[in-house]
C-alpha cells in the first residue's frame, strides 16, 4: 500500500498504511531499525508480518512488521498532497494524476464503483439486456446541434475533404435511439456509457464528457410505468452505496456538505429520506405537475428570475430548483411539456390548444433535473408527418421502418450519472464526480 503516516518513537516505529480498498487505514508497528530516509508519506511499501488483534480501540487489527521494504520513494516537498491537511477539492483538481490519492477522491471513487455495479444488478435483477450503444454516430439524438464531429487527423492536405464514414459521424449525445432498436426485439434493455456534448459553459452542472444510464421498456402506455423504475432504480442504487460505503458516504456529509444526511429507513411509502437543515426529503414519495401547473407557480412566484417564465420556454435551472423549494424540497416529477418543445421521438397527447407530448422530467434539491424520459411516438402517421415538417424523414427512414415492423407502444428515460453522485453526496461542483473532469478549454490527460 502507500504510507500515510509515520510516527517514530525511541522504541517503535507507527506507519498508517493505505491499499485504496476502503478510507480505513492499517496500522503497522515496527521495531525503529526498520525505518529508513524513504519511508515518507505517499511512498509505496511492502510489508510482511502477523496480523494481529489491536489493543487500541479505534481500530481491529494491527501488523507486527518483521521486514519494511519501500517500492516507490515519494518526495514529500514536491508532492502536491500533503500530509495532515484536508485540501479543498479546487485545489485537488489541478493534480488529476494524483487527485486520486486524496481521501476525499478516493472516497468519491469507491462510491462510484458500487454506483455503477447496483445501476447494472438493477437492472439484470428486472430483466433488461444490457446493450452497448456505439459511441460513435451519424445521428442528433437531441436535436441541439451541440455535437462533437469526428475528423481523421492528417498531416497531409487533401484537395477535397472526405468523410471517413463516408457520412458526417459524431460523438454520441445519447444511446437512446440506439436502444429504441433494440427494445424491438428485448422488450427491457438499458445502456450505460460516456456520451458528448460539444456546450460551451463553464458552469458548476455541465461537463463535456459524461455518463448516462438509460432504458428502454417495450409493451408500455403509461407515463407511470416509467417514472416507477426512475424511483425504483434511484432507491435501489443508494441503498446499495450506503450499505456497502458507510464511512465513504460519511466523509462527504461530514466534511464536503454537512447540512447533508442520508439515511436507511423502513416503511412502506420510503425507503430512505435526506435531511438538509430543518427540512427532510423524502425519497419517494414525490411531487408530481404538469408542465402548465409548473409555469403558473414560476409566474405567482415573488423571486425575480433571470429568465422570465412562459409557457413554450424551456424550464431553466433556476426554475427548477424554485419549483423544488415550492413544493416542499421534495423530488418533483414534472410531466406534459409542450409539443415544439421536446425532440421529434416523443408522443404526442393530442390535447387540443396547448399541445403537448407525454415527457417528464424528475427535478431533485440543490441539482435540479436528474432524469428526463417520455414514451415514443409509436403511430406511423405521427411520426412521418412531424419528421416531414421538420425535414428530417430522409435522415430517419431507419426509424420509421421501426414503426412499420412489429412496432409496440415504448418508451424510456437517462439519467445523468454524475449529476446522481453530486445529488446522494452533496456535491456541488460537477468535475468533482468524476476521475477526468472534460469541460470547455480544459482537457488535462
Amino acid at each position: 500500500g502507500w504510507v500515510r503516516s509515520v510516527r517514530s518513537q525511541k522504541e517503535v516505529l507507527f506507519l498508517h498504511i493505505n491499499d485504496g480498498s476502503s478510507l480505513e487505514n492499517l496500522q503497522v508497528v515496527a521495531d525503529p531499525s526498520l525505518e529508513n530516509r524513504d519511508l515518507t508519506f505517499g511512498s509505496a511499501v511492502e510489508v510482511q508480518g502477523k496480523l494481529v488483534k489491536s489493543p487500541h480501540r479505534m481500530q481491529n487489527m494491527e501488523v507486527k512488521a518483521e521486514t519494511i521494504r519501500v517500492v516507490g520513494p515519494c518526495d514529500t516537498w514536491s508532492f502536491p498532497l500533503k500530509t495532515k491537511e484536508r485540501h479543498p477539492l479546487e485545489y485537488v483538481r489541478q493534480f488529476p494524476h494524483l487527485r486520486c490519492r486524496n481521501n476525499t477522491l478516493g472516497s468519491l471513487l469507491r462510491i462510484r464503483s458500487e454506483a455503477t455495479a447496483a445501476i447494472h444488478s438493477f437492472f439484470q435483477d428486472n430483466g433488461y439486456v444490457h446493450i452497448h450503444t456505439p459511441i460513435i454516430t451519424s445521428n442528433d439524438c437531441e436535436g441541439a446541434g451541440e455535437l462533437f464531429q469526428i475528423e481523421v487527423s492528417c498531416a497531409r492536405e487533401s484537395a477535397e475533404k472526405t468523410h471517413f464514414f463516408n457520412v458526417p459521424a459524431f460523438l454520441t449525445v445519447s444511446g437512446q435511439l440506439h436502444l429504441e432498436v433494440m427494445a424491438g426485439a428485448f422488450t427491457h434493455v438499458f445502456t450505460f456509457g460516456p456520451t458528448f456534448r460539444a456546450e460551451n459553459s463553464q458552469s458548476r452542472r455541465h461537463l463535456a464528457e459524461f455518463y448516462m444510464v438509460e432504458a428502454e421498456l417495450s409493451f408500455t402506455e403509461s407515463l407511470q410505468d416509467i417514472m416507477q423504475v426512475m424511483e425504483d432504480l434511484f432507491k435501489t442504487a443508494t441503498n446499495t452505496v450506503l450499505s456497502k460505503c458507510p464511512r465513504d458516504v460519511e466523509l462527504f456529509h461530514k466534511y464536503i456538505a454537512p447540512a447533508q444526511k442520508v439515511i436507511n429507513v423502513t416503511g412502506k411509502s420510503c425507503d430512505l429520506f435526506m435531511h438538509f437543515g430543518a427540512s427532510y426529503l423524502f425519497f419517494f414519495p414525490s411531487h408530481r405537475i404538469s408542465y402548465n401547473e409548473a409555469v403558473e407557480i414560476l409566474k405567482q412566484a415573488s423571486q425575480t428570475f433571470t429568465f422570465k417564465p412562459e409557457w413554450g420556454c424551456d424550464l431553466q435551472t433556476e426554475h427548477e430548483k424554485y419549483l423544488v423549494k415550492h413544493c416542499g424540497e421534495i423530488p418533483v416529477f414534472v410531466i406534459n411539456y409542450p409539443y415544439n418543445l421536446k425532440p421529434f421521438y416523443m408522443r404526442d397527447n393530442e390535447d387540443g390548444p396547448q399541445h403537448t407530448v407525454a415527457a417528464v422530467d424528475l427535478l431533485v434539491p440543490g441539482i435540479g433535473e436528474l432524469y428526463g424520459g417520455s414514451l415514443r411516438e409509436e403511430r406511423l402517421p405521427f411520426l412521418e408527418s412531424r419528421l416531414q415538417r421538420l425535414g428530417l424523414t430522409d435522415a430517419y427512414q431507419w426509424y420509421l421502418d421501426l414503426r412499420k415492423f412489429g412496432s409496440v407502444p415504448h418508451g424510456g428515460f437517462g439519467m445523468g450519472f454524475e449529476r446522481y453522485l453530486q445529488c446522494i453526496l452533496g456535491v456541488d461542483n460537477i468535475r468533482d464526480v468524476i476521475p477526468f473532469p472534460r469541460f470547455s478549454h480544459s482537457c488535462l490527460l
